[in-house]
């Protein structure tokens, strides 16, 4: 492929892709929406990284880049629909003398949230959960925009209040609603809510993705929003 480093890369194209789609892996048939890839791009980057496999269908089977503009719509939705602007590094994998598959890859963010610019006019963070990319929850990115503001270690001492949500969810250790640690902890929501992000900002509390929703848990080796 013009400009892209190639090697030969069936054997390796093949283990990924019987891996499917995860947290960290996401498959292109084709590349059409600037803003759609913008939307992975921002989950990848605010969650682990990632990469595209481009050219190789939902099902798995591989079907080969179609079209070299496709590196040029992620370069779109990665410069100018991500803020800030992500990089994104591209490796061709030739599976025979006519097939490639471009490895679009999207490096966890030095700087949290990543943004997407969406067609409304609104700014939205995204983040991968399984093989899906879903909004991240509001106190999520103001815990995200507090530790970009505060990278260097600080010393902490926790208030009574934290302490006490603290203990609350030590005995929930499967995690909980904010609006329940609200009422756990007799405090308003507004309160609970600057608890948590504070707490989240600084690593001690983190969220965990339960069906529908984002539950808070005190923060582990297994905790999702690292």
């Amino acid at each position: 492929m013009k400009d892209i480093p190639s090697q030969r890369g069936a054997a390796l194209l093949r283990r990924w892709i019987a891996e499917g789609e995860h947290s960290r892996q996401d498959f292109k048939f084709m590349i059409s929406d600037a803003r759609k890839i913008a939307r992975s791009i921002s989950a990848f980057a605010n969650r682990e990284g990632g990469r595209l496999l481009i050219g190789v269908k939902d099902n798995g089977s591989i079907a080969g880049v179609r079209n070299e503009e496709d590196i040029y719509v992620v370069e779109q939705a990665a410069q100018i629909y991500c803020s800030p602007a992500q990089d994104v590094e591209f490796t061709a994998y030739s599976v025979d003398a006519t097939t490639h598959v471009i490895c679009a890859s999207i490096a966890r963010a030095q700087q949290r949230p990543v943004e997407v610019l969406e067609a409304d006019g609104i700014r939205r963070a995204y983040y991968r959960i399984a093989d899906e990319n879903i909004a991240a929850h509001p106190l999520m990115v103001r815990a995200w925009r507090r530790r970009s503001e505060n990278d260097s270690p600080l010393l902490f001492s926790l208030s009574e209040s934290e302490a006490e949500l603290l203990d609350l969810l030590d005995s929930r250790p499967e995690g909980m609603h904010p609006r329940d640690i609200a009422l756990g902890i007799h405090r308003s929501s507004a309160e609970t809510d600057g608890l948590i992000v504070n707490l989240a900002s600084i690593g001690i509390v983190d969220f965990r993705h339960a069906g529908s929703e984002f539950l808070i848990v005190r923060t582990s080796d297994e905790s999702e929003s690292d």
